[in-house]
Protein backbone atom coordinates (compact mmCIF):
# COMPACT_ATOMS: atom_id res chain seq x y z
CA UNK A 1 0.00 0.00 0.00
CA UNK A 2 2.66 2.37 1.35
CA UNK A 3 4.33 1.47 -2.56
CA UNK A 4 0.74 3.07 -4.15
CA UNK A 5 0.68 5.53 -2.04
CA UNK A 6 4.02 6.47 -2.94
CA UNK A 7 3.36 6.90 -6.65
CA UNK A 8 0.21 8.19 -6.47
CA UNK A 9 2.11 11.24 -4.71
CA UNK A 10 3.92 11.87 -7.83
CA UNK A 11 1.28 11.51 -10.12
CA UNK A 12 -0.45 14.38 -8.10
CA UNK A 13 2.25 16.80 -9.04
CA UNK A 14 0.81 16.33 -12.82
CA UNK A 15 -2.68 15.47 -12.49
CA UNK A 16 -4.39 16.28 -9.29
CA UNK A 17 -8.14 15.47 -10.42
CA UNK A 18 -6.82 11.71 -11.39
CA UNK A 19 -4.63 11.05 -8.54
CA UNK A 20 -7.77 12.24 -6.17
CA UNK A 21 -10.37 9.89 -7.24
CA UNK A 22 -7.54 6.96 -7.18
CA UNK A 23 -6.36 8.11 -4.00
CA UNK A 24 -9.96 7.83 -2.75
CA UNK A 25 -10.32 4.29 -3.86
CA UNK A 26 -7.00 3.68 -2.27
CA UNK A 27 -7.00 5.17 1.35
CA UNK A 28 -10.65 3.05 1.78
CA UNK A 29 -8.22 0.19 2.40
CA UNK A 30 -5.51 1.71 3.86
CA UNK A 31 -4.39 0.85 7.42
CA UNK A 32 -1.67 3.60 7.68
CA UNK A 33 -1.79 6.14 10.78
CA UNK A 34 -2.63 9.44 10.50
CA UNK A 35 0.06 10.59 12.48
CA UNK A 36 1.85 14.07 11.23
CA UNK A 37 -1.93 15.10 10.92
CA UNK A 38 -3.68 18.14 12.72
CA UNK A 39 -7.32 18.01 12.66
CA UNK A 40 -9.15 21.32 13.44
CA UNK A 41 -12.36 20.21 14.02
CA UNK A 42 -16.04 21.98 14.07
CA UNK A 43 -14.91 25.14 12.72
CA UNK A 44 -18.31 27.53 12.32
CA UNK A 45 -18.44 28.80 8.71
CA UNK A 46 -22.50 29.77 8.93
CA UNK A 47 -23.53 30.52 12.60
CA UNK A 48 -27.19 31.39 11.10
CA UNK A 49 -27.42 27.52 10.52
CA UNK A 50 -25.39 25.85 12.88
CA UNK A 51 -23.38 24.84 10.12
CA UNK A 52 -19.71 23.36 11.16
CA UNK A 53 -16.33 21.94 9.11
CA UNK A 54 -13.64 19.93 9.94
CA UNK A 55 -9.87 20.70 8.51
CA UNK A 56 -7.10 18.63 7.71
CA UNK A 57 -3.36 19.25 7.50
CA UNK A 58 0.13 18.07 7.50
CA UNK A 59 1.90 19.04 10.19
CA UNK A 60 5.13 19.76 8.30
CA UNK A 61 3.61 22.52 5.63
CA UNK A 62 6.42 24.61 4.29
CA UNK A 63 4.31 26.11 1.61
CA UNK A 64 1.02 26.56 0.64
CA UNK A 65 -0.94 23.19 -0.66
CA UNK A 66 -3.93 22.65 -2.75
CA UNK A 67 -7.03 22.23 -0.91
CA UNK A 68 -9.66 19.54 -0.83
CA UNK A 69 -13.26 20.23 0.02
CA UNK A 70 -15.47 16.77 0.38
CA UNK A 71 -19.12 16.20 0.21
CA UNK A 72 -20.51 13.44 1.88
CA UNK A 73 -23.35 11.58 0.43
CA UNK A 74 -26.23 10.17 2.33
CA UNK A 75 -29.55 10.54 0.28
CA UNK A 76 -29.80 13.94 1.10
CA UNK A 77 -30.67 12.60 4.02
CA UNK A 78 -28.18 11.24 6.55
CA UNK A 79 -24.48 11.21 6.41
CA UNK A 80 -22.39 13.34 8.88
CA UNK A 81 -18.38 14.94 8.32
CA UNK A 82 -17.46 13.34 10.97
CA UNK A 83 -17.76 9.87 9.52
CA UNK A 84 -14.84 11.00 7.19
CA UNK A 85 -11.84 11.16 9.42
CA UNK A 86 -10.32 8.67 7.92
CA UNK A 87 -10.66 10.31 4.27
CA UNK A 88 -8.98 13.48 5.09
CA UNK A 89 -6.15 11.97 7.12
CA UNK A 90 -5.13 9.92 4.37
CA UNK A 91 -5.04 13.01 1.87
CA UNK A 92 -3.70 15.15 4.22
CA UNK A 93 -0.83 12.87 4.67
CA UNK A 94 0.07 13.29 0.87
CA UNK A 95 -0.09 16.95 1.31
CA UNK A 96 -3.52 17.89 0.93
CA UNK A 97 -5.36 20.18 2.57
CA UNK A 98 -8.65 18.74 3.09
CA UNK A 99 -12.03 20.04 4.40
CA UNK A 100 -14.87 18.40 5.21
CA UNK A 101 -18.35 20.14 5.84
CA UNK A 102 -21.34 19.66 6.65
CA UNK A 103 -24.67 21.07 5.22
CA UNK A 104 -28.27 21.30 6.22
CA UNK A 105 -30.10 18.21 5.46
CA UNK A 106 -33.86 16.84 4.72
CA UNK A 107 -36.26 17.79 5.81
CA UNK A 108 -34.54 20.54 6.97
CA UNK A 109 -34.64 22.43 3.72
CA UNK A 110 -34.28 21.17 0.16
CA UNK A 111 -31.53 20.97 -2.42
CA UNK A 112 -30.89 24.64 -3.16
CA UNK A 113 -30.81 25.34 0.67
CA UNK A 114 -27.94 22.54 0.76
CA UNK A 115 -26.22 23.41 -2.30
CA UNK A 116 -26.24 27.56 -0.67
CA UNK A 117 -24.65 25.54 2.10
CA UNK A 118 -21.97 23.79 -0.41
CA UNK A 119 -21.03 26.91 -1.72
CA UNK A 120 -20.77 29.11 1.96
CA UNK A 121 -18.43 26.39 3.34
CA UNK A 122 -16.05 26.90 -0.48
CA UNK A 123 -16.42 30.39 0.18
CA UNK A 124 -15.18 29.86 4.01
CA UNK A 125 -12.45 28.24 2.85
CA UNK A 126 -11.24 30.82 0.16
CA UNK A 127 -11.01 33.37 2.86
CA UNK A 128 -9.29 31.54 5.47
CA UNK A 129 -8.10 28.40 4.51
CA UNK A 130 -4.42 30.26 3.61
CA UNK A 131 -4.11 29.99 7.64
CA UNK A 132 -4.49 26.41 7.64
CA UNK A 133 -2.06 25.91 4.83
CA UNK A 134 -3.89 25.78 1.94
CA UNK A 135 -4.01 27.82 -1.46
CA UNK A 136 -6.97 29.83 -1.65
CA UNK A 137 -6.18 29.84 -5.48
CA UNK A 138 -6.17 25.76 -5.53
CA UNK A 139 -9.39 24.80 -4.32
CA UNK A 140 -10.63 21.62 -5.92
CA UNK A 141 -14.82 20.10 -4.64
CA UNK A 142 -15.39 16.93 -4.35
CA UNK A 143 -18.86 14.82 -3.56
CA UNK A 144 -20.25 11.25 -3.10
CA UNK A 145 -23.57 9.74 -4.15
CA UNK A 146 -25.73 12.79 -3.44
CA UNK A 147 -22.94 15.09 -2.66
CA UNK A 148 -21.93 14.68 -5.82
CA UNK A 149 -24.90 16.29 -7.17
CA UNK A 150 -24.33 18.96 -4.76
CA UNK A 151 -20.75 19.55 -5.57
CA UNK A 152 -21.34 19.56 -9.69
CA UNK A 153 -24.64 22.48 -8.89
CA UNK A 154 -22.51 24.55 -7.23
CA UNK A 155 -19.49 24.21 -9.82
CA UNK A 156 -21.84 24.79 -12.78
CA UNK A 157 -24.65 26.65 -11.65
CA UNK A 158 -23.24 29.92 -11.19
CA UNK A 159 -26.18 31.78 -9.56
CA UNK A 160 -24.40 30.05 -6.05
CA UNK A 161 -21.41 31.64 -5.97
CA UNK A 162 -23.34 34.88 -7.59
CA UNK A 163 -25.61 35.17 -4.14
CA UNK A 164 -22.43 35.10 -2.63
CA UNK A 165 -20.89 38.01 -4.61
CA UNK A 166 -17.97 35.69 -5.56
CA UNK A 167 -16.24 34.54 -8.45
CA UNK A 168 -16.33 30.83 -8.38
CA UNK A 169 -12.90 29.24 -6.98
CA UNK A 170 -13.26 25.92 -8.16
CA UNK A 171 -10.82 24.80 -10.16
CA UNK A 172 -12.03 21.29 -10.44
CA UNK A 173 -14.69 19.38 -9.45
CA UNK A 174 -14.08 15.20 -8.84
CA UNK A 175 -17.64 13.76 -8.51
CA UNK A 176 -17.16 10.04 -6.91
CA UNK A 177 -20.30 7.59 -7.78
CA UNK A 178 -22.62 11.09 -8.03
CA UNK A 179 -26.52 10.45 -7.50
CA UNK A 180 -28.76 12.84 -8.84
CA UNK A 181 -26.77 14.56 -12.01
CA UNK A 182 -30.29 14.25 -14.06
CA UNK A 183 -32.64 14.43 -11.33
CA UNK A 184 -35.47 15.14 -13.64
CA UNK A 185 -34.71 12.01 -15.92
CA UNK A 186 -34.90 9.87 -12.65
CA UNK A 187 -38.21 11.24 -11.39
CA UNK A 188 -39.67 11.22 -14.92
CA UNK A 189 -39.14 7.34 -15.40
CA UNK A 190 -41.97 5.92 -13.53
CA UNK A 191 -39.94 2.38 -13.60
CA UNK A 192 -37.99 3.92 -10.65
CA UNK A 193 -39.63 3.35 -7.11
CA UNK A 194 -40.64 6.79 -6.04
CA UNK A 195 -39.62 7.36 -2.60
CA UNK A 196 -40.63 10.62 -0.26
CA UNK A 197 -37.41 11.45 0.40
CA UNK A 198 -36.74 12.70 -3.47
CA UNK A 199 -40.02 14.97 -3.12
CA UNK A 200 -39.11 16.30 -0.06
CA UNK A 201 -35.46 17.33 -1.69
CA UNK A 202 -36.79 18.36 -5.26
CA UNK A 203 -40.69 18.78 -4.71
CA UNK A 204 -43.12 17.60 -6.82
CA UNK A 205 -42.36 20.51 -9.35
CA UNK A 206 -40.54 19.26 -12.87
CA UNK A 207 -39.21 22.89 -13.24
CA UNK A 208 -37.16 22.27 -10.12
CA UNK A 209 -36.38 18.74 -11.18
CA UNK A 210 -34.53 20.62 -14.21
CA UNK A 211 -32.75 23.42 -11.79
CA UNK A 212 -31.67 21.02 -9.38
CA UNK A 213 -30.00 18.65 -12.21
CA UNK A 214 -26.29 19.49 -12.56
CA UNK A 215 -26.30 18.14 -16.26
CA UNK A 216 -28.90 20.97 -17.45
CA UNK A 217 -26.11 23.83 -16.11
CA UNK A 218 -23.43 22.54 -18.39
CA UNK A 219 -21.26 25.30 -19.96
CA UNK A 220 -18.41 26.45 -21.06
CA UNK A 221 -16.86 27.86 -18.47
CA UNK A 222 -17.04 25.57 -16.11
CA UNK A 223 -14.20 23.73 -14.51
CA UNK A 224 -12.90 20.35 -15.07
CA UNK A 225 -14.45 18.00 -14.04
CA UNK A 226 -13.88 14.31 -13.43
CA UNK A 227 -16.49 11.35 -12.84
CA UNK A 228 -15.43 8.16 -10.62
CA UNK A 229 -17.93 5.75 -11.03
CA UNK A 230 -17.72 2.40 -9.86
CA UNK A 231 -18.03 -1.06 -11.97
CA UNK A 232 -21.16 -2.26 -9.42
CA UNK A 233 -22.40 1.21 -8.50
CA UNK A 234 -26.58 1.56 -9.42
CA UNK A 235 -27.34 1.35 -13.28
CA UNK A 236 -28.81 4.92 -12.83
CA UNK A 237 -25.78 6.44 -11.63
CA UNK A 238 -23.93 4.68 -14.77
CA UNK A 239 -26.34 6.42 -16.99
CA UNK A 240 -26.57 9.55 -15.82
CA UNK A 241 -22.86 10.18 -15.64
CA UNK A 242 -22.86 9.44 -19.24
CA UNK A 243 -24.06 12.88 -20.01
CA UNK A 244 -22.15 14.92 -17.74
Amino acid sequence: MCNLVSKIHGLMKKHFLYAIAILYCGCIFASCASSGVKRIKDIPFDKKNNLKLDVYASEKITEPKKVLVFVHGGRWKTGKKSQYKFFGNRFARKGVVTVIVDYRLSPRTDYRGMAADVATAVKWVQENIISYGGNDREIFLAGHSAGGQLAALVSVDKRYFDSLKIVNPVKGTILIDPFGLNMYKFLSNESFKKDPVYYEVFSKDTVAWRDGSPVYHLNKSMPPSLLFVGGKTYPVITESTKEY
